[in-house]
């Protein structure tokens, strides 16, 4: 059975930024990825819609990193640094929230969270 669809809040460290995002299979869609960027970034993602992605508040504290096929879009808090999110450039129609952003979520509660190959992505070849 498929988990329900579920609306979720993210709000960063300091509280700049706050988003809500559509999560298709809630949290349990947790994943971590092993490219050169998420294996240093280290945080675990749960996939959302990308058009349900709605920043509520600090659109303007939101700073864009990108690079090498500069399909991915990430996305951190100008005043604290945090991820908290990017959209996918495996399936741009998707976005990774960052799970430790999620309001109320326990990410050791849903170890272990699997990891996906970005290293081996086919843009990279």
């Amino acid at each position: 059975m498929t988990p329900p669809e579920e609306i979720h809040q993210a709000t960063c460290h300091c509280g700049a930024v706050t988003l809500k995002a559509t999560l298709p299979v809630g949290l349990s869609s947790a994943s971590r990825c092993t490219c050169s960027f998420c294996r240093r970034r280290a945080a675990a993602a749960v996939t959302a819609i990308a058009t349900s992605v709605e920043v509520l508040q600090g659109n303007d504290n939101l700073t864009l990193y990108r690079w090498g096929t500069r399909t991915a879009k990430h996305y951190f808090c100008k005043t604290c640094g945090i991820y908290m999110y990017h959209q996918r450039r495996s399936d741009p129609a998707q976005c990774g929230v960052n799970l430790g952003c999620i309001d109320g979520a326990e990410p050791w509660r849903l170890e272990p969270i699997p990891y996906t190959d970005g290293i081996n992505h086919p843009s990279d070849r």
